[in-house]
């Protein structure tokens, strides 16, 4: 939480309450906001302060403050920001890292801030209306360097400034003029593109023309020769007028300990360890081409002050390059470039802050509503199309056995796979390959999977992943839908394996004795897992299947939910409808249990904390003659994803390579070769697990679980040539730029959230008797078997991708498979429903579909209601009655809404959906004088509370037939809850 004391300046007082920039300058000695309309201006005579807020997916705020210097700015100035920087820390609880910017030389991640550039002026900032120039309309040359972010400069006007390693832009009263050096990179000249709209939009009001030049092709182009005529005519430019910049040495990492009267003195070099840092103490890590000072907890604030002085000074007596960064760490906070520089950074040292993150998101879920044992999990946010046919291979020496459909959702620990999914795509079918290696398997099943992959991907045309068996991502589940993992194994390399070793086979045998531990997030992501069978096998946070001999018992761990006891029912269902199992509560177990077990031992019996899933990062591939090098792309867009260029988007738990049509890449297993390099080098030192998924994806290919970390435009996806030439097109209006037209015979692919449908219906599904479990039907198809869910009365049903999954609207049945889109609203159903009476919703005309499209794009109501935010709020006095109460922001006003979101609707809902939930969790988060989870009213991201909860009437948008489908939910809301007691009390019995 952020303080205040009498050392921070009263100005800062509010700051990092809401997510986006605050920028502040030293004017007269003191500082002023800048206005939201003056963002991005800069003055090289002028120091600013900026404050970077982002609110992070596991629930804390991330604050990155940066002081930037003008060329032309005095010392005093200068001095202040610095100052101020510091104290704007403080006011935020000195849980934020600094950075010095120098005009020129910024770092990426502050030019991240300001798409596409920013163009410092000439000139000093001042509050006061200044009198506009006169009319002649100043000439500028500039130089832009940069692929993912634009370093602009200006430069004399002058031929001496033009060279051939770099992209100039000449703007004149009618015309900017792009200048291409012949050796500047395409990226580079696709990024200038973006520079020269901003230039056109901002100061020629849209009403230039724009000329490419393009060096050493002298063509009879009038543009041609009206660029050169502005230098006095053409001449040749030397080859060598642009190598003469200065060159990065590499220098040894010194270490020094700053004293309270900013004296270095040098502690060590080279080999450094965590355990030289002291908790009261400063230190300045000199690393030649940066610097950073590190700040112990225990420090005062006069102590930083003095440090981060002593650092400036320092860089100043050395005469070091304004290209040097310094940036500024408290303890706890440091970034991983940082920890690179040392031997074994511990990992612990960042728990604290990550802790308090979680409980702050609790805090703000029990508020709202709910408890905090039924937070939605992370886990369950994935995109992915249920509706496609399914292939499972097993690997069997140098050869692939197919396996029946009967048989692909059981697979051996001890095997390797190929599982190929395909699944409707926009214009064709798309086809994901994963190889699944078991745990025990051998190390020539392995290279065989992979190389099995390689050749099937290869002939045909889809995007490889590489899966370790426990290390699966949802997406892998969620296409098997239910999974069986026996242990052992029954190829012909495990065999021989066993039979060379004389290890016991512990392949599964129905007559023996096994252990089952029972998974999932619902019906259609459930797994039963075979684990030792012994008693520390056990956790008091799973079910669990034994069976011993002719008994078979169920296991309920006493940190358990209904929807894991649910889950339990289904699996015993689908291994061995004939088994009738003997349920034990943790606790009670007699003692047939533990002799099966082997005896009584401990087993962990605290509740098992699923780690938040982290932001996403981006990252650049470069790979020349060996030298391996990556970088990381601040604050990315689809943009960031250009053609000529190989990315990792780094989830945490998976990893994805993603390669341009125009790559150097050609293959995908050199891809995948890339991905575990990538995981080698342990760039952000989050320690990943060399056997996290790497999927490897093809531009115009992207799955909807990749394209969800992004505001996807198709359109940009399956554009034509290189970036240049594309950027070149969208800004002559060749193409449309964001908007396009949609082929209306195409189908859509389906971009439903299941964490929408899960989060939905853990709370409200009441699961159907034993004997009301039907195993799915499985529709057959010319390349196999694929589960599919039907109704009850023999009709498939199938949903709006995105408008009918709107949270408290939406009761959930937990016998229907949710599958494929299409634009009628109705109630959704996750399994075939054993109820025969269930209402037949019939087919909205065109014109309402249109319609359910169109409340969907604007995310309000069909009346477009207004109220105000006190009335919006959870806990109201006065609460409104019969909204959408997942999508309560849509009620504000335009203004209202602007003032607690911090954005227009229009900009809100093209976000993501994840980061339209961070957004509105921030609105319930710190504000000023408000604790997070204190007596703040926000916007829940779950879209429940105590007043609206979900399973309310069905949202249906031909309105004629609300009050018939409102009374047919209400009647089969009465057959649920019957159908639960009836449950409920089976249960009991089977437990006496």
């Amino acid at each position: 939480m952020a303080f205040y004391s009498k050392d921070v300046d009263p100005v800062f007082h509010g700051a990092g309450a809401k997510p986006g920039l605050e920028i502040w300058c030293i004017e007269k000695l003191r500082l002023v906001p800048v206005t939201k309309s003056s963002i991005g201006k800069f003055y090289s005579g002028s120091a600013y302060v900026v404050l970077s807020t982002t609110v992070l997916k596991s629930g804390p705020t991330q604050h990155d403050i940066h002081y930037w210097l003008g060329n032309d700015a005095n010392e005093v100035d200068s001095a202040l920001a610095s100052d101020k920087a510091l104290e704007l820390d403080a006011a935020l609880g000195s849980c934020a890292v600094q950075y010095r910017e120098v005009q020129g030389q910024e770092t990426e991640k502050f030019l991240s801030y300001f798409k596409p550039c920013i163009i410092p002026v000439e000139g000093v900032f001042t509050t006061q209306e200044g009198a506009l120039n006169g009319d002649t309309y100043q000439v500028t040359l500039l130089t832009c360097k940069g692929d993912h972010v634009a370093h602009v400069k200006e430069v004399p006007f002058s031929r001496s400034s033009l060279n051939h390693n770099d992209v100039f832009i000449l703007d004149t009263a009618s015309k900017i003029f792009l200048f291409c050096g012949c050796n500047s990179s395409i990226q580079e000249r696709a990024k200038a593109l973006e520079v020269v709209q901003y230039i056109k939009e901002n100061k020629h009001s849209g009403k230039c023309e724009v000329a490419t030049i393009e060096d050493g092709k002298l063509v009879g182009d009038s543009d041609v020769g009206e660029f050169w005529s502005l230098f006095g005519g053409y001449a040749p430019i030397p080859r060598d007028s642009a190598l003469g910049g200065p060159q990065q040495v590499d220098s040894p990492v010194t270490l020094f300990w700053i004293s309270l009267q900013g004296k270095l003195s040098q502690i060590g070099s080279d080999s450094l360890e965590k355990d030289m840092l002291e908790k009261n103490k400063c230190y300045m890590l000199d690393c030649g081409a940066e610097v950073f000072v590190w700040m112990g907890r225990n420090t005062l604030i006069t102590e930083r002050k003095t440090s981060i002085s002593a650092a400036e000074d320092f860089l100043r007596k050395q005469e070091r390059s304004n290209g040097t960064h310094l940036t500024f760490l408290t303890e706890g906070l440091e970034t991983s470039i940082f920890k690179s520089y040392f031997n074994s950074w511990p990992q612990t040292a960042e728990t604290k802050l990550y802790d308090e993150g979680r409980e702050k998101v609790a805090a703000i879920f029990k508020h709202q509503g709910y408890e905090v044992k039924e937070l939605p999990e992370e886990d369950v946010q994935s995109y992915i199309n249920c509706r496609g046919t399914l292939k499972v291979w097993r690997v069997n020496g140098h050869e692939l056995s197919l396996l029946p459909a009967s048989e692909q959702t059981k697979l051996y620990s001890g095997d390797c796979y190929i599982v190929q999914y395909t699944y409707p795509g926009t214009e064709r079918d798309e086809s994901l390959f994963y190889a699944w290696l078991g745990q025990g398997s051998v190390l020539e099943d392995r290279a065989d999977a992979v190389f099995h992959m390689d050749a099937i991907v290869n002939s045909a045309r889809g995007d490889p992943a590489q899966v370790a068996q426990n290390k699966e991502p949802l997406q892998f589940f969620l296409i098997f839908q239910t999974l069986i993992v026996y242990k052992g194994g029954i190829s012909a390399g495990y065999k021989k394996f066993v039979a060379e070793t004389g290890v016991d086979d512990d392949t599964y045998d129905e007559k023996k004795t096994a252990l089952f531990r029972v998974q999932g997030t619902g019906p259609e992501n459930m797994q039963a897992i075979q684990v030792d069978h012994v008693s520390r096998s056990l956790n008091s946070s799973y079910c669990y299947i034994l069976q011993s001999g002719t008994s078979v018992f169920t296991w309920i761990g006493n940190l358990t939910s209904s929807k894991d006891h649910d889950l339990l029912d289904r699996m015993i269902e689908l291994i061995n409808p004939a088994w009738q199992p003997i349920s034990v509560r943790e606790g009670s177990e007699p003692d047939s249990f533990w002799s099966s077990l082997g005896g009584k031992t401990e087993y962990p019996r605290e509740k098992e904390m699923k780690k938040f899933i982290e932001d996403p990062h981006l990252f650049k591939f470069t790979c020349t003659e060996g030298d391996f090098k990556v970088k990381e792309i601040y604050s990315f867009t689809q943009d960031d994803l250009t053609t000529e260029d190989v990315l990792v988007l780094d989830c945490q738990k998976e990893i994805y390579v993603w390669i341009g049509r125009h790559s150097t890449i050609k293959s995908k297993q050199e891809a995948l070769n890339l991905g575990l390099k990538f995981l080698q080098t342990n760039i952000l030192e989050e320690e990943l697990s060399l056997e996290a998924p790497i999927y490897v994806i093809t531009e115009g290919h992207e799955p909807p679980f990749f394209t969800c970390f992004f505001e996807w435009d198709p359109s940009k996806a399956n554009m034509h040539g290189n970036s240049f030439e594309r950027k070149l097109a969208t800004l002559k209006g060749k193409t449309s730029s964001g908007t396009y037209e949609i082929d209306k015979t195409l189908k859509p692919v389906l971009r439903l959230t299941f964490s929408g449908l899960i989060k939905a219906s853990c709370n409200t599904i009441q699961a159907p008797s034993r004997n009301a479990l039907k195993p799915r039907s499985r529709e057959a198809t010319p390349d196999g078997l694929r589960s599919r869910s039907n109704s009850s009365n023999g009709w498939e049903r199938s949903f709006s991708p995105a408008s009918t999954v709107s949270g408290s609207h939406l009761k959930f049945s937990d016998n229907y498979s949710v599958s494929s889109p299409t634009p009628v609203a109705r109630k959704l159903f996750t399994g075939s429903s054993p109820y025969q009476d269930s209402p037949v919703i019939e087919p909205s005309s065109p014109s309402t579909n249109e319609n359910s499209h169109q409340i969907d794009a604007n995310e309000t109501s069909a009346n477009s209601l207004i109220y105000p935010y006190q009335r919006l709020t959870v806990s109201s006095t006065e609460p409104v009655s019969g909204i959408d109460v997942t999508k309560r922001e849509a009620y504000l006003s335009e203004e209202e809404f602007a003032e607690k979101i911090g954005m227009p609707k229009g900009a809100f809902y093209k976000l993501p959906k994840w980061r339209q939930n961070k957004l509105k969790m921030a609105v319930g988060g710190t504000k000023q004088g408000n604790p997070v989870g204190g007596t703040k009213q926000g916007f829940p991201v779950g879209g429940t509370s105590p007043a609206n909860q979900i399973g309310g009437t069905t949202r249906v948008i031909n309105m004629n037939s609300v009050q018939l489908k409102q009374e047919k939910s209400e009647e089969k809301e009465k057959k649920e809850e019957v159908l639960r007691k009836k449950r409920e009390k089976e249960r009991k019995r089977r437990e006496k």
